[in-house]
């Protein structure tokens, strides 16, 4: 038994004593890795560059039509570069232009009714109300001398006092008669009322809008590209029938394009809008794109998990938005770059646009 403990000792001895070399071991790279990390970095605060970590960012638009149907045609594929007002699909028209047919026909008669309200009466209606006027007139007239004669009888009584009463209410029906024929005579010379007018007026008015939206709906069959941007997808096909809204192509706008970064609390006072900026792309490691810095938030957050930078997650940083120039569109969504700033810029250097 003593020997067999002699012999394990010096193994163990030995187990430990290799452990205490590889932990010396270790913690000396560790050490000296810290003091490198530590050495770079106050050299590159020394040298006024701050560099930042982020993703490429691009606004996606979903192009959809304003009304349902029938879609006639695509007019581009997924990758095509498309500028503003370029229509890139279309629905099949011929429902909307029957409707700005039936409104059209609407609104040509509805002018006419209102120009025939503002002329007024025609001569010829105005010459007949005065014709019948008179004619009224000379009936009255003849029956008041009817009645005259019959009175006269009556006194000798030659007629029965129902004969006076029949022409007196005779005298009395063309009395009657001849101020309605009076009337009408005024109205015709005075023409249509201007309440008539006005609302003849309200309903071209209204049928004209109705015309003038069917007509928006027809041009609405074309849809255009609200930007300068590049066709991501294409959702529909030619022969499908579209929903009003329903996206049926998805466009990417290149313009702006920038970069979402976050500023660590301890640089925020080295950056400010407007320093002009390098970014890179492990695709094109020897690419440099040149930006500026465009926004810097007023409010502090968490690092997002999807940002990879030296600091811990957890750390309170500052997004900032840096905007790229990418002429050959290179640069695609959600790409990682490296963001590198001299803070040593002055005031005067600021950037705001793309030569």
């Amino acid at each position: 038994m003593e020997r067999t403990n002699r012999i394990k000792n010096p193994l163990m001895a030995g187990v430990v004593w290799r452990s205490f070399s590889y932990l010396a071991a270790a913690g000396t790279a560790l050490l000296l890795a810290a003091f490198g990390c530590s050495d770079q970095a106050g050299k590159g605060r020394e040298a006024g560059l701050l560099t930042l970590y982020g993703t490429v960012d691009i606004r996606e638009v979903q192009l959809a039509f304003q009304d349902g149907g029938r879609i006639l045609g695509l007019t581009v594929d997924e990758g095509a570069e498309v500028k503003k007002g370029q229509v890139v699909a279309e629905l099949d028209p011929i429902r909307f232009k029957m409707e700005v047919d039936r409104l059209t026909g609407e609104v040509a008669a509805q002018s006419q009714q209102v120009a025939r309200l503002k002329i007024g009466s025609r001569p010829q209606e105005i010459a007949r109300a005065r014709a019948a006027v008179a004619a009224a007139q000379s009936n009255l007239k003849e029956a008041e001398l009817v009645l005259g004669r019959k009175q006269a009888l009556l006194h000798l009584n030659r007629i029965s006092q129902q004969e006076v009463d029949s022409a007196l209410a005779g005298m009395e029906t063309w009395q009657a008669n001849l101020k309605t024929t009076q009337e009408e005579l005024s109205l015709a010379v005075e023409g249509p009322r201007r309440e008539d007018i006005a609302a003849a007026e309200a309903s071209l008015t209204a049928l004209q809008a109705a015309r003038e939206l069917a007509a928006q709906h027809l041009a609405d069959t074309r849809l255009q590209a609200p930007a300068t941007g590049v066709i991501r997808n294409r959702i529909l096909e030619p022969g499908a029938m579209a929903s009003a809204g329903a996206p049926v192509l998805t466009m990417a706008l290149t313009n702006p394009l920038w970069v979402r970064a976050y500023i660590s609390e301890p640089d925020l006072g080295r950056i400010r809008e407007g320093m002009g900026a390098e970014i890179q792309t492990d695709s094109q490691p020897g690419r440099r794109y040149q930006g500026w810095v465009g926004f810097i938030s007023s409010t502090a957050e968490f690092t997002p998990k999807t940002v990879e930078t030296t600091e811990l997650r957890t750390k309170l940083v500052y997004r900032a938005r840096i905007f790229v120039c990418d002429t050959n569109q290179e640069l695609r969504l959600g790409m990682p770059v490296t963001v590198t700033i001299n803070t040593n810029q002055k005031q005067q250097d600021k950037m705001s646009g793309c030569d």
